[in-house]
């Protein structure tokens, strides 16, 4: 006779992983430079969210950019796609999480630089955050924070 604790257990790990993804649990690739370390803690920051994140080293991180449509004055130190989506630099989680729900007809979304305080940099906050869309014309306003 199977105890009632073996059962649960054996129940649960089996419909564990299919309850994350009806959750919403996301899978992304972070594409960075390979001496770059801020890169690193940026998808630390993103996987403590719940986000499973690969990380990928490349040399050619510019032609990563231009395929994706990432614009000169909106690139980041890395390149994060997710769902469809080009993720730009140190983007807050909020606002990809945002776009995740929302699904807004653009490439993506950008935090230009490597401001600090954003997530996975160094230093403190000075000023709110200006989160951009990638898309097609001027670069318009997706979030504050």
């Amino acid at each position: 006779m199977i105890h009632r604790r073996t059962l649960l257990g054996v129940l649960l790990s089996v419909t564990a992983p299919s309850l994350a993804a009806a959750q919403g649990a996301q899978t992304a690739i972070l594409y960075k430079n390979p001496q770059c370390q801020c890169c690193d803690a940026y998808a630390d920051v993103l996987q403590r969210s719940g986000i499973a994140v690969t990380v990928k080293e490349t040399p050619a991180l510019a032609a990563l950019k231009r395929e994706h449509g990432v614009p000169e004055p909106l690139q980041g130190c890395h390149t994060l796609l997710i769902d469809g989506y080009v993720v730009e630099g140190h983007v807050p989680v909020a606002a990809v999480r945002r776009l995740l729900a929302e699904r807004p007809a653009i490439r993506g979304i950008s935090l230009p630089g490597m401001p600090a305080g954003s997530p996975g940099m160094d230093g403190e906050k000075t000023a709110p955050f200006t989160v951009y869309e990638i898309g097609d014309g001027a670069p318009k306003v997706f979030a504050r924070e």
